[in-house]
């Protein structure tokens, strides 16, 4: 117990500071504690409150050099983890792009606008499970539903290899979104219940930036099965050897993840008894808890009524419209600048160069000086710049093209600083989950869309195409001003409610599932 001390709870000290949870408690003006916290409930509360049981009447307090060792701990723990799934995610979804140039469209018999709605049907199953499967990461143990559901897309996408026509593909297409549902929503969740506000935007940047080391891995793969193939041969067709190898890693790192990942701290593996309370007093400041495995209906109303809930949605369907072309059409769009199959598949690789450091920077800035929401915006006007000069340049310009679509490759930064105020700004388990599930369920309508764009009769340039992902975008930054502006007069607000005369505390006030709306001490994080 050298890391940390116990000390007196505050209460004890002055309870005219600290409110219990009695029915008849006044809290100034004739407001009783039904009227403010009607639904402050301990037998109800989070699942951080079992690990406080046998120590009630203290306060846990962390040495700084202590959390800065055991954020250390977390970091090297969990985010390997998170980082490389997350990486399979987004490779094991355009494995499909790269198998479009390497044969599969002959060799399954795919014409007219076919190879669009495959890109789209991966986002119909997605859209169909989304809700269904953020009830389950409430419900179920988090990181154990998460690990089943990496293990069967992986084994899905294997089946890619086995299809012989348009139908298989499509079947095969929609189990894989199903599958592909938990994992965004799911790491939101590890996000939020393992670090602080002000850490939770650079994590969720690290690991979402592995979609760009995953453009870099699938390309350089599919190149040199490709090439390898045509110098050597193979028993198979080089899009189904690309399907078979990375769908059988997908499946054992799923393996590898469902021993090692905790569902919260209470069961970590990697800390000692000490450490697991440390790690969850840690977090105490998020007013926000591990988790709570009960549906509250109040909660979904609020979800359902708050503007901030409908400002996310609205911005994940209009951003991942260009973002569901794009991933699926990024190998033909390079093929349209000039270049060969082959050179499309290596000159690919740079894009995801980019996006990493976008990413990266932009959620350590956005931490570091609190303003995700700007940030976000900074890597989105990149890629408005570069669509400029994709839709601008004449076709002969091919280097300036592709130079172009690099810089499109800063785009997710928004959506990532969404993401991430989805694990610190909403609050209440069930509440949460509801934003998360709409919120992707509006990324699965956008993705629908997105390929829809991409008609054969614009090829080369896809001019309309082009157009429609640079309205988008200008529409979201948009969007992203209005959220900041939004958040800045919500705290304003919770302030003057703190500031009242008799406002009083609850006791383990962090820890009792409120929503943020309804808790006076939340505040919100741009």
């Amino acid at each position: 117990m050298a890391d940390m001390e116990k000390i007196r709870d505050v209460s004890s000290e002055d309870p005219e500071k600290v409110a219990d949870l009695s029915p008849n408690t006044t809290y100034g003006e004739g407001e009783t504690k039904d009227a403010r916290y009607r639904h402050a409930d301990p037998n109800d509360g989070d699942e951080a409150l079992k690990a406080f049981a046998g120590h009630e009447g203290e306060v846990i307090v962390i040495t700084p050099e202590a959390e800065r060792k055991l954020l250390r701990k977390i970091d090297l723990n969990l985010m390997p983890m998170l980082c490389v799934v997350y990486g399979l995610n987004y490779l094991d979804k355009t494995t499909l792009s790269y198998a479009s140039i390497m044969g599969l469209q002959a060799d399954i018999g795919l014409k007219g606008d076919n190879y669009q709605w495959l890109g789209s049907m991966f986002y119909i199953g997605y859209i169909v499970w989304e809700y269904p499967t953020n009830r389950l990461l409430q419900r179920l143990p988090l990181a154990k539903w998460s690990a089943f559901n990496i293990i069967m897309w992986g084994l899905t996408l294997c089946c890619l290899a086995a299809v012989k026509n348009f139908a298989g593909a499509v079947a095969v297409r929609f189990f894989l979104g199903v599958f592909e549902a938990a994992v965004t929503p799911g790491f939101a969740l590890f996000t939020s219940q393992w670090y602080t506000r002000k850490e939770q935007g650079t994590r969720t940047g690290i690991w979402f930036s592995f979609n760009g080391f995953a453009q870099i891995f699938g390309g350089l793969l599919a190149y040199g099965i490709s090439v390898g193939v045509k110098k050597h041969g193979a028993a198979i067709e080089p899009w189904k050897i690309v399907f078979l190898v990375i769908g059988l890693l997908t499946a054992s790192i799923g393996c590898i993840f469902l021993y090692f990942m905790p569902d919260n701290q209470l069961n970590a593996k990697f800390l000692n008894p000490n450490e697991r309370l440390m790690a969850i007093e840690r977090i105490r400041k998020n007013q926000q808890g591990v988790g709570n495995k009960h549906f509250k209906m109040y909660q979904l109303k609020e979800a359902l009524l708050d503007p901030m809930t409908w400002a996310f949605t609205f911005f994940a369907l209009v951003a991942d419209i260009p973002n569901g072309g794009i991933s699926n059409f990024f190998s033909q769009l390079i093929v349209s600048f000039g270049y060969t199959a082959d050179q499309s598949l290596l000159y690919g690789t740079p894009g995801g160069a980019i996006e990493v450091v976008s990413l990266i920077v932009c959620g350590f800035l956005g931490d570091r000086y609190g303003n995700r929401v700007l940030f976000g915006m900074s890597g989105m006007i990149l890629s408005m710049i570069g669509m400029l000069l994709i839709v601008c340049l004449p076709l002969s310009n091919n280097s300036g093209r592709l130079a172009g679509y690099y810089l499109t490759q800063a785009s997710p930064t928004g959506f990532v600083a969404l993401l991430s105020l989805i694990s610190s700004n909403v609050a209440g388990y069930t509440k949460k989950t509801t934003a998360g599930a709409l919120y992707l369920i509006a990324y699965c309508a956008g993705n629908i869309i997105g390929p829809q764009t991409f008609r054969p009769k614009d090829k080369p340039r896809y001019t309309p195409a082009e157009i429609t992902i640079l309205c988008c975008w200008g529409v979201c930054v948009l969007d992203l001003g209005f959220i900041a502006w939004y958040y800045r007069r919500m705290n304003r607000k919770n302030e003057a409610r703190r500031m009242e005369p008799g406002y009083a505390k609850l006791d383990k006030q962090e820890f009792l599932d409120l929503t943020d709306r309804e808790n006076p001490e939340f505040v919100y994080t741009l």
